[in-house]
């Protein structure tokens, strides 16, 4: 602060001197003559009138740089932008997690699921889809049979939109996913924020985009191909059904995957590797469940283990717990982003190789 007054002082002084060159033009002309005598009222009038205008300057100054913030308020153009704490909002959806009253007592799973859905829409074809714009807030997709009970995840995050305003809800639900899995002990995923929302669902996507557990392979390949997606990958990111479970109300299924479905691990991989699978005697879908009759897995998942360019994947991530996070957390960024506009130049948070033919 006190550059800045030195600073004013010195400009003052200088505007000072300008006009006292100004102000006096005759007596620098002559200089053999004797300088007139000033009248009392003439000189303290222009002393008054420069002193008048360096204050003037001065406090201006003072104004623009905030220093007077305090009795006037801060100029429009300089008052503090909201800060965007994305470490609060992490806090806040982490703070959401833990309930008793839910599932298996965590809400994380639900959250990872609607980062999930809300971003596999995405189409690389013709770059539409995605996380970006949110539009899952909206029918007709909020009501696709695969988005069945996200109104949960949904409703859950409202109060931390409601807390920081300024947070999109496309941020919000993807955001939501990565603090679930990081908070349910899995990798740390790489995530950027700038999505923006869509304020009606004219941009929704077409239904069928999103995986149909009772399907085959060659059905899992042509959604995840669609996304720009590799077998690798595939194979990763069904490594998430090691949380959470099915519901009758829902999906028509029932079950956890694993016997820890709050917990992100490599289980999903043991179990298909080591467990002995049987279709589910039942009146509901075909699925199949372990020899506890407490687990199960869906078509898509057995196919993971069936097909032949699927299942070395498989084998590596059952017995490479590490080599799975790592894997998984490229994947999932990746899906996360697929869509998002970025500036030229700027790199996506994660990459991959082409699809496999």
């Amino acid at each position: 602060m006190l550059v800045h007054l030195l600073r004013a002082a010195g400009r003052r002084a200088s505007q000072a001197a300008v006009l006292s060159r100004l102000a006096v033009p005759a007596a620098r002309s002559f200089a053999t003559d004797a300088a007139p005598k000033p009248s009392g009222g003439g000189g303290r009038g222009l002393a008054l009138l420069l002193g008048t205008l360096g204050l003037g300057g001065g406090l201006y100054y003072a104004h623009q740089q905030g220093m007077l913030d305090g009795v006037f308020g801060a100029p429009p153009a300089q008052k503090e932008a909201v800060k965007r704490d994305y470490g609060a909002v992490r806090k806040a959806i982490a703070d959401l997690l833990e309930a008793d009253e839910y599932d298996d007592g965590s809400f994380g799973p639900i959250l990872v699921r609607l980062a999930w859905h809300s971003s596999g829409s995405y189409d690389k074809a013709t770059n539409s889809g995605g996380s970006n714009g949110a539009t899952m807030r909206f029918s007709p997709e909020s009501d696709y049979e695969a988005n069945a009970g996200l109104k949960v995840a949904r409703d859950l995050l409202e109060p931390v939109k409601a807390k920081f305003p300024w947070l999109t809800y496309a941020d919000l639900y993807t955001l939501g996913g990565v603090v679930a899995v990081e908070e349910m002990g899995g990798p740390t995923i790489p995530w950027k924020e700038g999505r923006s929302d869509m304020d009606s669902g004219n941009a929704c996507g077409p239904d069928g985009r999103l995986p149909d557990a009772s399907l085959d392979q060659k059905h899992l390949r042509d959604i995840f191909y669609r996304m720009g997606f590799n077998d690798q990958e595939i194979v990763a990111l069904s490594g998430a059904h090691a949380l959470g479970r099915c519901h009758a109300d829902r999906s028509g299924y029932v079950n956890p995957w694993t016997f820890a479905p709050t917990t992100f691990s490599n289980q999903y991989f043991t179990l298909l590797r080591d467990e002995k699978w049987s279709k589910k005697k039942w009146k509901g879908p075909l699925q199949y469940e372990d020899s506890s009759k407490q687990l199960m897995m869906l078509p898509t998942d057995m196919a993971l283990i069936w097909d032949k360019k699927f299942k070395p994947y498989v084998m590596e991530y059952a017995s490479d717990e590490e080599k799975f996070f790592k894997d998984f957390a490229a994947a999932f960024s990746k899906l996360l982003e697929n869509g998002v506009p970025r500036t030229q130049g700027e790199a996506p948070a994660a990459a991959s190789p082409a699809p496999a033919a």
